[in-house]
C-alpha cells in the first residue's frame, strides 16, 4: 500500500472479511494469512490504477492484477490462488451489500501446474515402518513416538496438522480408528490396522507417560519437553529416518499421505472410499492419484512387454 493513500479495501472490510472466512467458512490459519495477504496486494495494486473506492472495482482491474503478476514472473499456482483470493472477497462482499456487483464474476486464472506428488513405493513404506520400529527397541519414547506418528500417518492417510491436534480419546485402539478434525473444521473418522494399533499402544502405555506434564493436556503426541508436537517435528522425525532408506524420494509427512492414497487405489480401493478417507471436498482433488497409478502401471508396461 501507499504511504499517504487512502486504502480501497478498508481496515473495517478486511476484518470483517476475515472474520467470515474464520467462523462462517472456517479456513484454517495458513489460508486465512494467504488470502489476507493476496488482498493486500490487490488493494496496492487499485490504488496505482487510481481507484479510491471499493464500487469502482471492475473486471478489467482484477484481470491487469492478475496478469502483471505474470508479466512480474509468479508462478501460476500463485495467480490461480490470488484469483481464488479475489473471488471469495468479492462473492461475499456482493452478498454482504458492500459492493453494488461482483467484479470477479468472469474472472479466470491460469490452471495450476499438474505436479504429480512424490510418493514411496509399498515395499519402500514397509521399509520406512520397519526402521522406524527398530528405532524405538531403544526403548526411547521420542523413537517410540515418531514410529507411532508415522505408522498413523501412513495408515489413515491424514493431514500432520490432524495428527498434531489429535488427543488420547480421539483414538480407539479397540475399533482401529481415529476422529480427526480436517479442513473447514469437519470431523471424520478414519480407519488404521494393526501396525498402527500396536505402535500406539506402546507410546501410550511406555512412551507418553514418561514425556507428560502439567502442560500436556489431551494432547496424543507429546514433544521432549511435554507439549503438544508440532508439525516441524513430524517433518524432522520422517526425514531423518529417509535419510537411511536409499532411493526414496525427498518428502516430507504429506508424502506419506500421497503414498497411502496411491497404494489404496493400487490395491484396489475406489475413488469415492479414498476421497472419504483423505477428507477431499472434491473427487476431482482425489482424481490426481489415480494420474500416479497410471503412470507406473505404464512405466511397467513399457518396461515389461515385448511390444511396448
Amino acid at each position: 500500500m501507499q504511504p499517504g493513500c487512502a486504502a480501497v479495501l478498508t481496515p473495517k472490510v478486511v476484518d470483517a472479511f476475515e472474520q467470515h472466512l474464520r467462523v462462517e467458512k472456517g479456513r484454517s490459519d495458513h489460508t486465512v494469512r494467504a488470502y489476507l495477504a493476496d488482498l493486500r496486494d490487490l488493494d496496492a495494486h487499485l490504488i496505482t490504477q487510481g481507484l479510491t473506492d471499493l464500487d469502482e472495482v471492475r473486471l478489467a482491474d482484477l484481470r491487469s492484477w492478475l496478469g502483471r503478476l505474470g508479466a512480474d514472473g509468479a508462478a501460476r499456482s500463485t495467480v490461480s490462488r490470488r484469483a481464488a483470493a479475489a473471488k471469495t472477497f468479492f462473492r461475499w462482499a456482493h452478498r454482504d451489500g458492500r459492493v453494488g456487483q461482483d467484479p470477479s464474476l468472469r474472472l479466470l486464472a491460469p490452471g495450476r501446474d499438474k505436479h504429480l506428488p512424490a510418493v514411496l513405493r509399498a515395499p519402500q513404506a514397509g521399509e520406512l515402518m520397519d526402521l522406524a520400529g527398530v528405532a524405538a527397541d531403544d526403548d526411547d519414547p521420542v523413537h517410540q513416538r515418531n514410529r507411532a506418528m508415522l505408522e498413523l500417518l501412513y495408515a489413515s492417510g491424514m493431514r500432520v496438522g490432524e495428527l498434531t491436534g489429535l488427543d488420547v480419546d480421539d483414538v480407539d485402539l479397540q475399533a482401529g480408528t481415529a476422529r480427526v478434525l480436517g479442513k473447514g473444521a469437519k470431523e471424520r473418522i478414519v480407519p488404521f490396522g494393526a501396525p498402527a494399533a500396536d505402535a500406539l499402544q506402546v507410546w501410550l502405555a511406555a512412551g507418553r507417560p514418561r514425556l507428560a506434564t502439567d502442560a500436556s493436556g489431551p494432547a496424543l503426541f507429546l514433544g521432549r519437553r511435554g507439549r503438544r508436537v508440532d508439525q516441524r517435528q513430524v517433518r524432522s522425525s520422517l526425514q531423518e529416518l529417509l535419510r537411511h532408506l536409499p532411493d526414496t524420494p525427498a518428502m516430507g509427512p504429506h508424502g506419506l499421505r500421497h503414498s497411502a492414497a496411491t497404494h489404496l487405489l493400487e490395491g484396489g480401493a475406489d475413488l469415492r472410499t479414498v476421497q472419504e478417507l483423505l477428507g477431499h471436498a472434491s473427487l476431482a482433488t482425489t482424481q490426481i492419484y489415480t494420474h500416479v497409478s497410471v503412470d507406473r502401471l505404464r512405466a511397467a508396461y513399457q518396461q515389461a512387454h515385448p511390444r511396448a
